[in-house]
Order: C-alpha cells, then sequence, then structure tokens
C-alpha cells in the first residue's frame, strides 16, 4: 500500500474539494484525482460521491478513512520507533484536548522531556471524538482530557481538578448582566456543557465559541465579554484589575482524566510518567493521591 494515496485519501476527505487538497500537498489537481482514482481501483470501491462543490464520502469511503488514519499514524510510529538514538529505549505517544494542553500540559511537557532522557514524547492534539479510536489501535498510547472514553480496553484514572469561574473584562455594574456584553462559549467537555444549562439556561448565542482557553482569554483582553476559564489561568489578570469574577454565578468544577490502552506494551513508561505528572499537579496545586478507577 503507497501511504501516499492515503494522505491524499484524507486531504480530499477534510477539504471536500480536491483543487484545495492538491494545493495543501503541493500537487496538481489532475495528480490528486489520479491518485484517488487509483486508490479505488486498488480497493475496487468508489470512495467519493462527486457534485458540483459537493464532494461526499461513499460507504466505503467512509469505512477506510479510519483505517487510513491507523495505519498511516502506525506508519509514523513505526518511522519514529526505528530513528530513536541510542540514548532513547522508548517513545510515548500523548494526546490531549486543546483545554487540556492550555491550563495543564503546555508548562509541564519541558519538565516531563527533562526527567525522562530515555523517552521519546510525541505529543499531539486531539479531538474528543477520536481518542477512543487511537487508544484502541495503539497508536496513541495516553490520553489526557476531561471526559474519559469508556471502553473495557481501556483505563483511566484522575489527574486533577479544574476550578472554572466566570469572568469579565468591565468592572460589574449591580444588577448588570454580564454576558450581554459579549457570551464567549469555551468547551470544557460534555458535563460542563451540562452544567451549564442547569445553571445558566438564558445564556445568548456566543459571539466566540472555541476549544481553547487562551484564545478565549485573549479574546476577553482585547475586546471584553465575559468566559468560564480556570481559575489558576485568571487569577493574575484579575489581581491587576484587567478581569473581574462573576460572583453570582456558580462555580463549575472539571476532572482531567488520564486514559491509555491496558494492553499497551509501554504501560511501565506510562504509569512512571502518570505518576510524575501527578506530582507536579500535587506540588503545584496542593493536591495529592492519584485516584485510579
Amino acid at each position: 500500500m503507497d501511504t501516499e494515496l492515503l494522505k491524499t485519501f484524507l486531504e480530499v476527505e477534510k477539504t471536500r474539494h480536491f483543487g484545495k487538497a492538491a494545493e495543501n500537498l503541493y500537487l496538481t489537481q489532475s495528480a490528486v484525482s489520479s491518485r484517488v482514482r487509483q486508490l479505488e481501483s486498488q480497493l475496487s470501491a468508489p470512495l467519493f460521491t462527486r457534485y458540483r462543490n459537493n464532494i461526499q464520502l461513499t460507504p466505503a469511503g467512509e469505512r477506510l478513512r479510519t483505517h487510513a488514519e491507523a495505519i498511516l499514524a502506525a506508519w509514523d510510529r513505526a518511522r519514529l520507533d526505528v530513528a530513536l538514538d541510542r540514548n532513547q529505549n522508548v517513545q510515548i505517544s500523548i494526546g490531549a484536548t486543546p483545554n487540556v494542553w492550555d491550563i495543564l500540559l503546555q508548562e509541564r511537557i519541558n519538565q516531563i522531556f527533562s526527567d525522562n532522557p530515555g523517552i521519546a514524547v510525541r505529543a499531539e492534539s486531539v479531538s474528543p471524538e477520536v481518542v477512543a479510536r487511537r487508544l484502541l489501535n495503539r497508536t496513541l498510547d495516553l490520553a489526557i482530557l476531561f471526559d474519559p472514553p469508556k471502553a473495557d480496553e481501556l483505563g483511566y484514572c484522575e489527574l486533577a481538578t479544574v476550578e472554572l469561574v466566570m469572568v469579565t473584562r468591565a468592572a460589574i455594574q449591580e444588577d448588570s448582566v454580564p454576558w450581554l456584553s459579549g457570551w464567549v462559549m469555551v468547551d470544557w467537555g460534555t458535563r460542563f456543557g451540562i452544567e451549564l444549562s442547569r445553571h445558566l439556561s438564558g445564556l445568548p448565542s456566543p459571539v466566540l465559541h472555541t476549544n481553547s482557553a487562551r484564545v478565549a482569554l485573549d479574546f476577553l483582553l482585547n475586546n471584553g465579554g465575559c468566559a468560564y476559564l480556570p481559575l489558576t489561568m485568571v487569577q493574575t489578570p484579575m489581581s491587576e484589575g484587567d478581569l473581574y469574577q462573576v460572583n453570582d454565578v456558580p462555580v463549575i468544577k472539571r476532572h482531567i482524566y488520564c486514559s491509555w490502552h491496558e494492553e499497551c506494551d509501554r504501560l511501565e513508561s506510562l504509569q512512571a510518567l502518570m505518576a510524575q505528572l501527578n506530582s507536579q499537579v500535587a506540588i503545584d496545586n496542593g493536591q495529592i493521591g492519584l485516584s485510579v478507577t
């Protein structure tokens, strides 16, 4: 199997446009079309339905997408494993949702690397929708996220608790409704959405919807509005008078979890990394212990 054919297939699937896929791959449009036809010929099945300005996957294409992602991820991992130098004995693939990178991992990835010279770390930003599939097909060793996937083959444990507080750019006036100045919706996982609907059902349509806390914070500081952000992230701008906490709305707590495949051949290294992360979180946040489920 030519992996370039699979890469081209996935790029067309992502862009839903042969011309845009060609631009992204630095190919001609005819070359992209030729690769797709070659792949369809090898599989004896059409992969796309082609209408003007509307390219969709066929049922066969839908089934191939999962396999193509797994094959390419496994191939990348194989190349990296083979390329490990003599000072490294294992490669660990860590995936986390964008918000978890923002509030937990971005500041700790350097410490992980420096404390584990024998480990080569592959760090990825992944969407919650693909986490379970990546763990099950072994193209991801460790996932760190808000809502752990539920599958018999996957284990998980709680790593940290995050307090989300509503903050606003302007000083809060009596009887004011801060979200009328611009509601910024930050995606903190499924449970957050449920809690938000239960406590604040009258929120307007957001002026910005993002899965990055850093993007939301920058937007608030430059454009105003209000959003739920981690207390640890907004303490400094609040102390400097740049943000104000909205006190008459509930604080929402979210738990961050680690998840892994129970039969992962790197399980011992994963356990060491999780213990290290837990220790760092405990030092930073005054928490102790790793509650394993």
